[in-house]
């Protein structure tokens, strides 16, 4: 979801220093002019799942609870046992369709990388370990993107501060207090 104004919003006039709030496409508002609204989603769209309950169910399971995949076939089954004489059926037949329907979330779209990784180090002359021939494939989303996207969401409106800035002790010594305190905030900001 884009908005037309969110914490994004916001860049570094290079010639003070100084985060102002500026529009989507960067340019600063008017001391006083009131920030452009923001566009929410609509509240009955629960895409990909069919319904609030099948939604808030997946949520619970998954994200609360941290249910083990056993489990909520466990539960599935006895929902359904419960609500077959009524002809309804579970929120989703096992586990594997609620992890397949929140993997196909569409937030964001921000793709999907991966690499190969595998240890290059010195192995021992007998018995080597498994792992240390073996090559994992690492998947990562970018976290620039990710970033964006958390900050785009209001959501996080007034959960942190989300202004750069560098701070030194009295003697110069540089001192980090948070993300947006440290160096690579300060230079995403500045370039």
């Amino acid at each position: 979801m884009v908005n037309d104004y969110s914490l994004s919003n916001c860049r570094v006039n290079s010639d003070s220093f100084l985060a102002r709030p500026c529009d989507k496409y960067g340019n600063f508002l008017n001391d006083h002019e009131p920030l452009p609204q923001r566009q929410l989603h609509n509240s009955d769209n629960w895409t990909p799942f069919t319904s609030q309950l099948e939604f808030e169910t997946a949520e619970f399971l998954f994200q609360r609870a941290k249910m083990l995949a056993g489990n909520i076939d466990t539960i599935m089954n006895l929902w359904a046992a419960g609500v077959a004489i009524h002809g309804d059926e579970p929120p989703f037949p096992n586990c594997r369709d609620l992890y397949q329907t929140i993997d196909a979330i569409p937030v964001g779209g921000i793709p999907w990388e991966n690499f190969n990784i595998s240890y290059n180090g010195v192995h021992p002359a007998s018995d080597v370990p498994s792992w240390m021939e073996c090559t994992y494939k690492v998947f990562f989303q970018d976290p620039c993107q990710l970033l964006l996207q958390v900050l785009a969401n209001p959501t996080f409106a007034d959960d942190f501060d989300y202004t750069p800035k560098q701070q030194f002790t009295p003697d110069g010594t540089c001192r980090y207090e948070n993300f947006m305190s440290g160096n690579w905030a300060w230079q995403q900001a500045v370039r």
